[in-house]
């Protein structure tokens, strides 16, 4: 639990650099929230409202100072069918609930679980996150819609060269806000017929205030909402924590998952209830802030504070932004995504490594489900773990001189994927009178090998051999005296019997 004073400096002690850091990442956040609510199908204010309220409750309750949450892609593309289906109405009860997952898995304490995810599945994670991002703007670039012109190309295009071009004159001012100003003045002093933001919905005017979806409140709604809470809460945290180690790195500092858990459950749930869609970290607005100065909470709440203020002050001129603009910062946000270097990387990286990621990205891009996903590379990342732990495994073997006693020495891992090696490495014919299997090289890990164990030592017995066990280190004689069955009563009619 992290003390009073502590608390005190995470908010207070960086003032200057986080109020300035926090207004460049509002700036920046406006594009993206209208974006990312585009990407879901709702009003923009949904996601503006999101953006507000979790950057400002996460700067409360979260455990990653400096570490800036909102509405996100990942969470967005996970909506779609969702609001297609069902409506806003149960994409905020989906929010919700999704709130209350993560605030579960906090108080479980399965943030310390992010360890088991290798960087072969993080980097698929973040490649297919890119490419859905990009699939997400198809629709706005589709010449077979009536409102989808080579006009349409052309501004996307200049909106890319404007983003990668402008920071060659100045990063002061970030260059996706420059390329909004550019194109909303040039489509407006030119009158060209391009779709704006406007025509995707209602923008903010007010603050938000305190609603409860109107849905009806029985186990069929649970069963339609359920699934798409489940997969937000999941992606969302993997997001999180992915993002909370990248700040902790690039800071030197250490941050508490669990609380993070908590935090994001949290701010989720909160944002249900004043109409606005989930949301996490964000890896690219998180980096912003740091490099802008950012380090404490007072940046995350003025990030979401600043945002409210700018977007309820002059909605009227964000309605007119034009589409072309903002398809072009989200191209921008999938490719500065991606992780280009694990291309190369597949030359030298062990093949295991590359099918997991490999996998992970495919997985995602098929089912459109990030968890599911990250879920398969965890698996297939476990398999070649397990598969490399077992090919480090050996049994030595010596005969007394006199040819009465026969000792295996036994090296390595004896778990479920070594337990083949270790029962093939036996000869249970040879007419010995005493046998040695000396484990003090070896560790024994679960059912299968105490099994495989018990296995050996019963065969040895029935062909008359005296069998003993040597060298058992604390944990593994620990779990042969709870589960192995070679000494009890019976044993033997039970090996007979299997």
């Amino acid at each position: 639990m992290i003390s009073l004073s502590a608390y005190r400096q995470q908010w207070f002690g960086n003032i200057r650099g986080d109020l300035l850091a926090g207004i460049v990442v509002a700036l920046a956040l406006i594009p993206e929230a209208i974006a990312f609510s585009i990407i879901a199908g709702v009003d923009p204010k949904v996601g503006l409202y999101a953006s507000f309220s979790i950057a400002v409750i996460i700067a409360f309750v979260g455990g990653r100072p400096g570490m800036i949450s909102a509405a996100t892609a990942a969470t967005a593309v996970l909506m779609i069918t969702l609001v297609k289906d069902h409506g806003l109405q149960y994409l905020l009860a989906a929010t919700v609930l999704a709130g209350l997952l993560q605030i579960g898995a906090g108080l479980l304490k399965l943030g310390r679980f992010m360890r088991y995810v290798s960087r072969s599945v993080m980097t698929g994670f973040v490649n297919a996150l890119a490419i859905l991002i990009f699939m997400a703007q198809l629709p706005e670039l589709d010449l077979g819609k009536p409102d989808v012109t080579w006009l349409t190309y052309a501004l996307v295009a200049a909106g890319l060269a404007i983003i990668y071009l402008f920071p060659r004159i100045t990063t002061a001012i970030p260059s996706p806000l420059v390329t909004i100003v550019l194109l909303t003045a040039l489509v407006a002093a030119t009158g060209w017929d391009v779709r704006t933001v406007g025509d995707m919905g209602a923008l903010p005017d007010t603050l938000p205030v305190f609603l409860i979806p109107q849905i009806p409140l029985n186990f069929e709604t649970l069963l339609i909402i359920f699934p798409y809470s489940m997969a937000v809460a999941i992606v969302g945290l993997l997001e999180s924590l992915m993002t909370e180690n990248i700040v902790d790195d690039l800071t030197d500092t250490r941050s508490d998952r669990n609380q993070e858990c908590i935090g994001q459950g949290i701010a989720n749930t909160a944002t249900g209830f004043i109409g606005g869609m989930a949301g996490c970290a964000m890896i690219g607005q998180s980096m912003i802030n740091v490099k802008s100065g950012g380090r404490g909470r007072l940046s995350t709440f003025t990030a979401g504070f600043a945002l409210l203020i700018m977007v309820v002050g002059l909605g009227g001129l964000v309605g007119q932004i034009p589409m072309p603009a903002l398809v072009a910062i989200m191209i921008m946000v999938s490719i500065g995504t991606f992780s280009w270097s694990s291309i190369k990387a597949l030359r030298v990286h062990p093949r295991s490594s590359s099918i997991v990621m490999i996998a992970t990205v495919v997985t995602v891009v098929y089912t459109h489900n990030l968890a599911i996903g990250v879920l398969v590379g965890v698996l297939l990342s476990g398999i070649f773990f397990a598969g490399k732990i077992a090919q480090l495994f050996r049994i030595r073997t010596d005969l007394s001189s006199d040819g009465r006693e026969r000792t295996y020495v036994i090296e390595g891992q004896l778990f479920y994927g070594s337990t083949e090696a270790f029962a093939n490495a036996f000869d249970f014919k040879e007419a010995v009178d005493r046998v040695v299997i000396d484990v003090s090289r070896a560790h024994i890990w679960d059912i299968s090998s105490v099994q495989a164990l018990d296995m050996a030592i019963l065969k040895f017995r029935r062909e008359g051999a005296d069998v003993e066990l040597i060298g058992m280190n604390k944990a593994s004689e620990t779990l042969v005296d709870k589960l192995a069955i070679h000494d009890k009563p019976g044993a033997m009619e039970k090996l007979m019997g299997h």
